[in-house]
């Protein structure tokens, strides 16, 4: 078992996509209301090496010596990747190693005001930062930052770096019914958007439980109706959960076996980890596939969420 690599996992946005995780989870520098993953335990900003740098090359070493390549290799997993001082290196390691494989970076964008986190990421092919707000209330509100960060910080980093970086920049904005999807906060999204130009804005919401309760995710209707108001040459909804089926690295006997494991009792995210040896990003692509089918459904205990077989 791995312990800073997943998958590779049916990606919704990048196929078959080996999963490298830099930070323990979770460390983040915010604390969204809709993370899937669980409540930030550590927020902060401070970067260091949280994952020692030999230790996720020797699992890279490892991987590619005894599996075929990945469509692609995704920095994300257990909270903000761009924390973990050394991902520079294991970029560059990955670049000498497998020069061919396209690398993203999904992150918050939070840190993209450091000049280090900018010039670190510039070997990425892709960097898909997120933009849930453009007000200091709402970003307050939906994505709970750390107590010294800003959202002008967040903005002049992003912008900052879409200036410098010669990669694909695509942008995730996550829709949240009550939260972020009313007139004033589109308009200043809109305005945000334009600004910094991204090939691409991904629009995803809710299809699980997220930290708080009584969450619900966005209709497609309403995601179909907010993709044309931001801008309808640029914005796309990413695809049901479903449809992950159709990713050749989505795995029916992962499938069966979270379904048994649930079956026996019902089960949180970290009861499935443990169980079964995966990292909670990994089981938490199957989750949503599950989830959507209504084969499993979940529900609020005091020790977190739980999923079980409907009955």
């Amino acid at each position: 078992m791995y312990h800073h690599l997943f998958g590779p996992v049916p990606s919704r946005r990048l196929g078959i996509s080996l999963g490298v995780d830099l930070v323990p989870r979770k460390v983040c520098s915010l604390d969204c209301v809709y993370c899937e993953v669980g409540r930030t335990n550590r927020l902060t900003l401070d970067r260091r090496e949280y994952v020692r740098l030999d230790r996720v090359k020797q699992e890279l070493t490892h991987y590619f010596s005894h599996n075929p390549d990945p469509d692609y290799i995704t920095f994300s997993g257990s909270g903000e990747p761009t924390l973990n001082t050394c991902i520079k290196e294991v970029l560059t390691f990955i670049k000498q190693k497998r020069p061919k494989i396209p690398v993203a970076v999904l992150t918050n964008g939070t840190l993209l005001h450091d000049p280090q986190v900018r010039e670190a990421l510039m070997a990425a092919d892709v960097v898909l930062p997120s933009l849930d707000a453009a007000t200091e209330p709402v970003f307050k509100k939906i994505n709970r930052p750390h107590g010294d960060l800003t959202l002008d910080a967040h903005l002049a980093g992003l912008m900052t770096f879409r200036k410098m970086f010669k990669g694909r920049f695509r942008l995730e904005v996550f829709i949240l019914p009550g939260y972020n999807d009313h007139e004033d906060e589109l308009k200043a999204l809109k305005k945000v958007i334009h600004e910094l130009h991204p090939e691409c804005i991904q629009l995803n919401t809710l299809d699980r439980p997220g930290t708080v309760t009584d969450l619900k995710g966005a209709s497609f209707e309403e995601l179909q109706r907010i993709a044309q108001y931001l801008d309808p040459g640029a914005a796309e909804i990413i695809a049901a959960a479903p449809k992950r089926k159709q990713v050749a690295a989505y795995r029916q006997d992962m499938e069966a076996a979270i379904m048994e494991t649930i079956a026996r009792r019902p089960c949180t995210l970290d009861d499935l980890s443990t169980i079964l040896g995966l990292h909670v990003s990994e089981i938490n692509k199957y989750l949503d596939v599950m989830t959507a089918e209504n084969k499993i459904i979940s529900v609020h205990q005091n020790r977190g969420v739980f999923y079980q077989i409907p009955e």
